[in-house]
């Protein structure tokens, strides 16, 4: 199953609301989020939280079913009541547009350990 990894930085002054993001993902707006996702393929979605020198960020990491492209642009353009706050909820919390990057910043992957097999992508 395919994995979209991404990184976005939070704003200065938002790193308490990216955390009540969450908790209104996983308690009053759960059923909503559970449907959002769905409609889109993800079978399931984590947020890492980290403090770095350069600033907070938040590492996204989805498993998604199907073109992870196409269903990033059916996000993209969707405008859905849930769909349109959730869009609107990133882009004040990061600064990302999901309208535009609808998968966050681009990622490379670069290295991968699978079992016993370690692959390096050199590009």
């Amino acid at each position: 199953m395919p994995l979209i990894v991404r990184t976005y930085p939070v704003l200065p002054g938002k790193e308490a609301d990216i955390r009540k993001l969450a908790a209104e993902l996983a308690g009053p707006r759960r059923e909503e989020a559970k449907a959002f996702y769905k409609s889109f393929g993800v079978d399931r979605e984590s947020w890492h939280y980290q403090e770095t020198p350069h600033g907070p960020l938040v590492i996204g990491v989805t498993e998604i079913a199907g073109d992870p492209v196409a269903k990033g642009q059916e996000y993209a353009e969707s405008n859905r009541p849930f769909d349109r706050w959730f869009k609107d909820q990133v882009r004040n919390l990061t600064g990302i547009d999901p309208d535009v990057q609808p998968l966050g910043p681009p990622s490379e992957l670069i290295f991968d350990t699978q079992g016993e097999t370690a692959v390096y992508n050199q590009t």
